[in-house]
């Protein structure tokens, strides 16, 4: 049986003309750059070994976007992704200007089993988006929380 697999983030809000809009971002590199519909996500990553979720939140925050989130985690729960990996999220309220993206670079073998190695930032670009938008625009097993973020914010 494969390792327990749990990543955190965090679904950033804001309102806008009595709007709910969310900040979603797109994968960097070559796999997702044709890629729209269906591809963009919250900023998320591992949880490390001895790391809580909330603390994992915050630092992939930091490393995809290039800003602490500048807000309140409120949890949003955990939902599995079609790859089997638990996200656990949180919402937090608060703006930032996507213009201002600054992320992390890795390294990935492309083309795949090459053996060549490239550098890729994690993120490419950020944006706002209104929540029907965003349905389209997201990835179909993070779009639950859209739906938990909705009752949050009218609570």
């Amino acid at each position: 049986m494969p390792p327990f697999r749990l990543s955190a983030g965090i679904l950033l809000y804001r309102r806008r003309r009595d709007e709910l809009q969310v900040l979603l971002v797109h994968p960097g590199g070559p796999f997702w750059a044709a890629r729209d519909k269906g591809a963009w996500q919250i900023p998320k990553g591992n949880v490390e070994l001895g790391e809580e979720p909330p603390e994992a939140a915050r630092r992939e925050f930091r490393e995809e976007v290039g800003s602490d989130p500048p807000g309140a985690l409120e949890p949003l729960g955990r939902i599995r992704q079609s790859g089997g990996k638990w996200v656990e999220a949180f919402a937090v309220a608060g703006d930032l200007d996507p213009a201002g993206l600054v992320s992390t670079w890795c390294d990935m073998e492309w083309p795949p089993r090459s053996g060549r190695t490239i550098s890729i930032p994690e993120v490419d670009r950020a944006e706002w988006f209104n929540l029907a938008a965003a349905r389209i625009k997201m990835l179909a097993s993070q779009q639950p929380l859209l739906d938990r973020l909705q009752k949050l914010a009218s609570a």
